[in-house]
């Protein structure tokens, strides 16, 4: 299986689905629009394809890009194959929510949850959406690009130690 038959083939089932293809480090890499999302994958298991192992699910953050502020990758696999596949998706921040694929992968669960907790992107038909690794009580997510790097409070560090 090459990335050019798998995207051949997403190609003619989700015409206007895919918005932009790369190949980094060989890796076909696809932004798709968000609606078609859960369709796409749920097609690449079912179909001759057998992309049958969810390897990973994140967040990412361009605070830059307003309309497309939020995304979530997808790391697929073929094992036979041993095909690897990533998917990309992005929303505004405000309302930020994607199908949840915990219905189609079961590993979905946890790393689901964990994009909740870190870039409070909701999963909408989740079983569990909570925190998994913050306190429930933090208030922010973690993730997000909108906080200093550092304290700026802090009065026990000196800059000119660390090089800047």
């Amino acid at each position: 299986m090459t990335n050019e038959f798998v995207l051949e083939a997403l190609s003619r089932e989700f015409q206007d689905s895919i918005l932009s293809s790369s190949e980094p480090y060989g890796m076909l890499t696809l932004v798709v629009k968000k609606t078609d999302l859960k369709k796409m994958v749920h097609f690449l298991r079912d179909s001759t394809l057998e992309i049958n192992f969810l390897t990973d699910v994140t967040g990412i953050h361009y605070p830059e890009d307003p309309q497309n502020e939020l995304g979530v990758i997808y790391h697929l696999h073929n094992m036979k194959e041993n095909f690897r596949l990533r998917l990309k998706a992005f929303t505004k921040k405000e309302g930020a929510e994607f199908e949840s694929l915990t219905d189609l992968y079961a590993g979905a669960n946890w790393m689901e949850r964990e994009t909740y907790d870190f870039f409070g992107i909701k999963f909408t038909g989740h079983p569990d959406l909570r925190v998994i690794l913050n306190m429930e009580d933090l208030g922010y997510h973690p993730m997000l690009k909108e906080y200093r790097l550092e304290d700026g409070t802090r009065s026990d560090k000196d800059d000119n130690m660390f090089g800047r």
